[in-house]
């Protein structure tokens, strides 16, 4: 028996557009897909999108931009990854002018794409959440890495807490990576094999685990080295940790750790977890 629904999620990486508009639309896809992943789901091309643009018009750069992030999402990644969009919306005047006293200022948005992913969901009683679970006996959190560890910052929370911009924002780097990772995952739920799962996406790894470990009310315990992060290196600590790349959390039992390895091994996800 099974109980048929329909899931959907969100997906925006709007301060990436301030250092590479065309990679904020890519993220903005993968965010939504790695979100999706979670529900049990037939197939990626089952997934439709939703986009919302935003941009100021007529702004130096901001044409360009929003043309060039349209062909990076609409003629290359989504048909890439077999994946439409049928409909959105757009609000071409994210920019505003007033006075103040005898001094004229302006206030302009970066482009924005808010990607709203939407799909059949074949049972929704198998959709996972980032809640880790306590009575299962050992377990492992496994990060599995969609860039290949590259950790970069740009359009970070981390750098806008620190009232910067960054210099190499994260990027979709391989469609095809995208589409073995959720392949994979959504056969590891079918077998049962994971427990809790959240995708990677704003504030990083560190709240990634955090928020798992609040909804599960536990305390966990992370080995950064296990994924090749150098401990006497404080910046490729931080970098590790707070990075926003695409990726996700998975919780599984530790007596399955080999069969999900190999799971991964043959997407060609191993040697990136």
């Amino acid at each position: 028996d099974s109980l048929a629904g329909e899931s959907m999620a969100m997906g925006e990486r709007t301060p990436v557009a301030l250092l590479d508009a065309p990679a904020s639309g890519r993220m903005a896809v993968g965010e939504a897909i790695t979100n999706l992943a979670a529900a049990p789901i037939e197939k990626l091309s089952n997934i439709r999108l939703s986009a919302n643009w935003m941009a100021a018009a007529g702004h130096p750069g901001e044409d360009e931009n929003l043309y060039e992030t349209v062909k990076a999402v609409g003629m290359e990644l989504c048909p890439a990854l077999g994946i439409t969009i049928p409909v959105g919306k757009d609000s071409m005047s994210m920019k505003t002018v007033w006075e103040e006293g005898s001094e004229t200022r302006s206030m302009t948005s970066p482009l924005s794409l808010i990607i709203t992913g939407f799909a059949p969901v074949v049972d929704v009683r198998r959709t996972l959440t980032p809640q880790l679970k306590t009575d299962a006996g050992e377990t492992d959190l496994i990060l599995i890495d969609l860039a290949n560890g590259q950790n970069r910052l740009g359009g970070s929370a981390l750098a806008q807490v620190y009232k910067q911009i960054g210099a190499v924002s994260p990027d979709v780097d391989d469609a095809e990576d995208l589409k073995a990772f959720f392949a994979v995952i959504q056969g590891l739920n079918k077998d049962g094999k994971l427990l809790a799962y959240h995708d990677r996406s704003d504030g990083g790894l560190f709240v990634t685990v955090g928020e798992m470990a609040f909804a599960g009310h536990t305390g966990i315990s992370i080995q950064l080295d296990s994924i090749g992060v150098s401990l006497e290196s404080n910046v490729a600590i931080i970098s590790a940790l707070f990075n926003e790349e695409l990726g996700a959390v998975i919780q599984i039992k530790t007596v399955h750790h080999d069969d999900v390895f190999n799971k991964l091994s043959e997407a060609g996800l191993a040697e990136i977890s």
